[in-house]
């Protein structure tokens, strides 16, 4: 299905397919695109992936993408958020719009550092204790996507 995404739901190079599925779910939910970097940890028709977006999955408005470049020529004129714990302003300080940019990196190391340097004024943490390493991808997700709808007022 196709449709005007409420956001963009950027997964740098994601190693996990429950991961994915999850967050696919979580799109489909809001009304997000959900676009994958390469190179993905597993196959786009794995069966996990499948089987964590359940039957939702051709629902979504979903994506892949052959490299970050790529996404930017495919998302023109837009500033995307970066999501990372080594940032230093928090999430819930920023205003989000309608059709904005959420950027994950992969769940084993992030976002590259030249990323995070090259756009820190728009990275973004969600506090943690430091007994936690970071959350989980799918869920850093749902924090992120669902702190936009609550500001934006998706219904």
């Amino acid at each position: 299905m196709k449709y005007e995404p409420a956001f963009h739901v950027v997964l740098y190079q994601p190693e996990i397919p429950q991961n994915t599925g999850n967050i696919g779910r979580t799109c489909l939910a809001i009304g997000a695109k959900l676009w994958l970097v390469r190179p993905l940890g597993f196959n786009v028709d794995q069966r996990a992936l499948r089987r964590a977006g359940l039957d939702y999955w051709k629902h979504l408005n979903w994506e892949v993408v052959s490299d970050w470049n790529e996404l930017i020529i495919k998302l023109p004129d837009r500033q995307p958020w970066f999501f990372s714990k080594k940032a230093g302003r928090v999430y819930t300080d920023v205003a989000f719009a309608r059709g904005d940019v959420f950027v994950f990196g992969c769940e084993t190391q992030g976002l590259p550092a030249a990323m995070l340097i090259d756009n820190a004024e728009r990275c973004l943490r969600m506090p943690t204790r430091d007994a936690v390493r970071s959350l989980n991808l799918a869920n850093a997700v749902a924090v992120a996507v669902y702190e936009a709808v609550r500001q934006v007022g998706l219904d």
